[in-house]
């Protein structure tokens, strides 16, 4: 492998982050995006997710762009007739967000993107990996159409991708996934929510029947089976692994990827700050030098180990998936650390966050921050916004003020290892 691939074979990729909501946001941009993708109130495939109204929407763009990062609105579900008028307000409402708005809307059904090209004709259009997009004449249907970016199938390899680069123009991108949760389902194309629960995962409500428990089938008869059906007894047959592509970013340069996309608008801003800022530094390593971005890869590791996760797969880049890449015996993720809180505010020596998870007053935390340290510091003190001391924050979403042995800034985030929950210390 070259030395340099990274840098002398493609430009920098962007890297893509989520956020589920304005406190996310204001993190990803922090923590190293190049830019952001979020859902409105409507018409996104994460429905459970907070969200965004439109006067957050307008208030993170603008954040956003004050910091140099683009931010991308998803409009990706399957619409139905009922669907298209709302859709024209909502695209009408989008173009027309002051101070600014948004710098591209991310759209998979042909009807939406009519609408969208129809009532905001200058808006850039990226192609969702909702509409299948696994092959270079589909690539080429959607840049004649006037879509400046298409989302690759996650069914793809780098081999196929590198294809779809060499017969596309040089103008039109390609974003592909490359961190984050896989779905079973073709390019996430799934029908299993709505048939079990009348949840429709195509218009954003997916309950994620991928991540039950289903009973093992079993021969009644030679050649006939029971059903599959959910059961506490059964194994986890559809509950695939989480992709990483950490270790591989020389590659995904070379395969002509012009945005690497970490899956996640319903993650905390734990996670999203973990997993930007650990990709920031790999990609500006990796163009930096190949050598260096090898010499940092435990770095790398160690830092994504310590988001949730399902343990990790290179899904289909490398060859088409096998039993190795799914887990039977549980649906839970991996948890290192636990989510304290971001500093919100500083006043005469203390630090303000609002409260996401339990801690006490002697608890040995981590602060973590946007320039990849992690630095150890005691909880000595906490005052509720009255000013008055407390011992413990237990509820929930308190905003409280902490007096700590190590020095905190605006958007630090605080952390503790689960651990602490397990050793009887009081903390979680």
């Amino acid at each position: 492998m070259d030395t340099d691939m990274c840098a002398e074979r493609r430009k920098k990729p962007e890297l893509l982050i989520p956020a589920g909501s304005l406190e996310v946001l204001k993190t990803a941009v922090i923590y190293g995006a190049d830019a952001v993708y979020i859902g409105g109130e409507a018409f996104g495939l994460r429905a459970k997710a907070k969200n965004f109204s439109p006067d957050e929407m307008a208030e993170g763009i603008a954040f956003a762009h004050k910091h140099g990062v683009k931010v991308y609105v998803t409009a990706n579900i399957l619409a139905h007739n009922e669907d298209l008028e709302q859709a024209r307000e909502y695209f009408e409402e989008l173009r027309d967000m002051t101070p600014e708005p948004c710098d591209a809307l991310i759209i998979s059904d042909p009807g939406m993107f009519a609408i969208a090209r129809e009532v905001w004709p200058q808006a850039e259009i990226h192609i969702s990996t909702q509409a299948n997009n696994t092959n270079y004449q589909t690539f080429l249907f959607w840049h004649r159409l006037g879509a400046k970016r298409v989302v690759s199938a996650r069914e793809l390899s780098l081999k196929e991708i590198r294809e779809i680069r060499d017969h596309i123009p040089e103008e039109m991108e390609i974003e592909s996934f490359v961190h984050g949760a896989m779905c079973i389902s073709y390019s996430g194309r799934c029908l299993l929510s709505n048939f079990f629960t009348g949840r429709d995962a195509n218009r954003g409500a997916c309950t994620h029947p991928c991540r039950w428990k289903y009973a093992v089938m079993e021969e009644t008869r030679p050649g006939e089976y029971l059903p599959v059906y959910e059961n506490d007894r059964g194994t986890y047959i559809f509950n695939s692994k989480d992709l990483c592509m950490i270790e591989h970013l020389p590659e995904l340069t070379e395969a002509g990827i012009d945005s690497l996309k970490v899956e996640g608008r319903m993650k905390t801003a734990l996670y999203v700050a973990a997993v930007a800022r650990t990709y920031r530094r790999a990609i500006d390593d990796c163009f930096a030098s190949e050598e260096v971005y090898r010499s940092n890869m435990d770095w790398y590791k160690a830092e994504i180990a310590k988001c949730t996760y399902r343990q990790f797969t290179t899904g289909f880049y490398f060859g088409k998936p096998n039993e190795d890449t799914q887990i039977y015996d549980n649906s839970t993720y991996v948890n290192e650390y636990v989510y304290l809180g971001s500093v919100e505010a500083k006043k005469a020596g203390l630090a303000k966050i609002e409260q996401k998870n339990k801690f006490s007053i002697g608890d040995m935390i981590e602060i973590m921050k946007p320039d990849g340290r992690n630095i150890e510091t005691v909880v000595e003190a906490m005052y509720d916004e009255e000013g008055n001391p407390v011992e413990s924050c237990p509820h929930s979403k308190q905003k409280i003020w902490l007096k700590l042995s190590r020095e905190t800034d605006v958007y630090d985030l605080l952390r503790t290892r689960c651990r602490m929950r397990e050793s009887g210390t009081g903390t979680m």
